[in-house]
């Protein structure tokens, strides 16, 4: 597309999720990228400005780089399809479900999509038994939460209901899973087709918050160091994982591979970041494409509904 044929474009970011100041960082990046290709683009944030202010901006598509609720969970994207804007990523339902981490190993579970064992923690629960079924460690989250903001790994087992705790601050749907051992990777999905996966290696005990965002010895490994027959598997299984949930655009999804090769999905991000630590950024570049041609190929793929 020629960029006058993308009018005037509108890039969310901001919200009022936990994931505010890294989606400040992710929208920002991407406005300067737009900016720099000439398209006519401007920030809105939903956190500072209603709907209403939102519709009076005759914004002829929009890209949204909000993270986490109320940007990533199907609402801002509800609102968008009731205005017919055009927006990048998921629809109201896939980024629904891809922000739920119980619903979207409910849906996977049944396509055959591998994902570890569960179980879902609340006051009640009993949690001897969840580390006796699940063993030790155990990695405990938010499920309807990104950036691993409230997630804790727990090594003994009268850590867990603390780690329970914490994630409560966050959400009351808290997911316990089951740990992989083994190494880390994501893979990037861009209109359908699967960027190369990269390799994470954090300095810490897991890829948390400080290890995404604030620290600068993670080491990122691409090309991911998987052999290529095993890397092609898992690239597959990550687009049949993005089409179950009905993702469409672009999205990233997070895999554990243990020591025998074999993949567990851990969830599907349908908004990703868009940092300088950002991975899909990293994958695009791995496949040849700039910052700012990943920006205008996921704004091209802009639709409602």
């Amino acid at each position: 597309m020629k960029m006058q044929d993308f009018g005037k474009v509108g890039v969310l970011l901001g919200g009022r999720s936990a994931e505010r100041d890294v989606s400040l960082k992710s929208g920002n990046a991407v406005l300067a990228a737009l900016l720099r290709q000439g398209v006519d683009a401007h920030a809105f944030d939903p956190a500072e400005h209603d709907m209403a202010t939102l519709a009076e901006q005759k914004f002829d598509r929009v890209i949204i780089a909000l993270h986490g609720r109320f940007g990533e969970d199907g609402t801002i994207q509800g609102a968008l399809d009731w205005l017919e804007i055009p927006y990048t990523g998921s629809g109201v339902m896939a980024s629904a479900l891809a922000m739920d981490k119980w619903r979207t190993k409910l849906l996977w579970q049944s396509a055959g999509i591998p994902t570890p064992e569960y179980a879902l923690l609340d006051a009640d629960t009993d949690f001897d038994a969840v580390v006796a079924r699940l063993g030790l460690p155990i990695f405990v989250k938010p499920a309807r939460e990104g950036s691993s903001i409230g997630m804790s790994k727990v090594t003994a087992a009268n850590e867990l209901r603390a780690a329970w705790e914490k994630a409560a601050q966050f959400d009351s749907l808290v997911l316990a899973e089951k740990f992989v051992a083994g190494g880390e990777y994501t893979c990037a999905i861009l209109a359908g087709k699967a960027l190369p996966m990269i390799g994470l290696v954090p300095k810490v005990a897991f890829y948390d918050f400080e290890a995404k965002y604030l620290r600068d010895d993670t080491e990122y490994r691409v090309p991911c160091g998987l052999p290529a027959e095993l890397e092609l598997a898992i690239q597959k299984l990550a687009v049949q994982a993005f089409d179950v949930l009905g993702c469409r655009g672009w999205a990233r999804l997070d895999v554990m591979i243990d020591a025998d090769g074999r993949p567990y999905f851990l969830e599907a991000n349908t908004s990703p970041g868009m940092t300088d630590h950002s991975l899909v950024p990293m994958a695009a570049r791995a496949a040849g494409m700039t910052f700012d041609e990943l920006v205008l190929a996921i704004l091209e793929q802009a639709r409602v509904g």
